[in-house]
């Protein structure tokens, strides 16, 4: 099994709703309008385009498998995803995760396990109120 970490940090902000079906995003821009309704933190450290080779790669490999742990005081959840050799994780702010298989340069998972909507009311609460939101990233090759 190959395996990689990385990990990103972001704060709320007062507009996230999280109410998007399909998707949920992280992005480094620091503002956030009311119609952004799949971004659940912004102010990120680094989007798709500033993971590590090292990461990207396995996350590129057929059958990896991601899981993402986002941590809001004393809330957590995890998600899981699929990565995919069409990911290009090249975008400089954002990164996406979809509950399709579509690919961009944003997409960080595929076949996403839990969109914006389905993130627990309590964490969007925090976020709304701009608190720190950790994201523990780990991708894995299963043997």
């Amino acid at each position: 099994m190959v395996r990689e970490e990385e990990y990103i940090t972001a704060q709320g902000h007062p507009h996230v709703t999280a109410t998007h079906r399909t998707t949920f995003e992280v992005t480094t821009e620091e503002d956030l309008t009311p119609a952004g309704s799949c971004i659940i933190a912004v102010g990120a450290d680094k989007g798709s385009g500033g993971l590590k080779r090292s990461f990207c790669e396995v996350l590129q490999s057929p059958g990896s498998i991601l899981e993402t742990v986002l941590s809001c005081g004393d809330e957590s959840v995890l998600i899981r995803s699929r990565g995919s050799p069409g990911l290009t994780l090249t975008h400089q702010s954002d990164l996406v995760w979809r509950r399709s298989s579509f690919v961009c340069d944003r997409t960080i998972g595929i076949h996403t396990d839990r969109t914006a909507r389905d993130i627990p009311r309590s964490m969007i609460d925090l976020l709304r109120n701009k608190a720190d939101l950790e994201v523990s990233l780990v991708v894995f090759t299963p043997d």
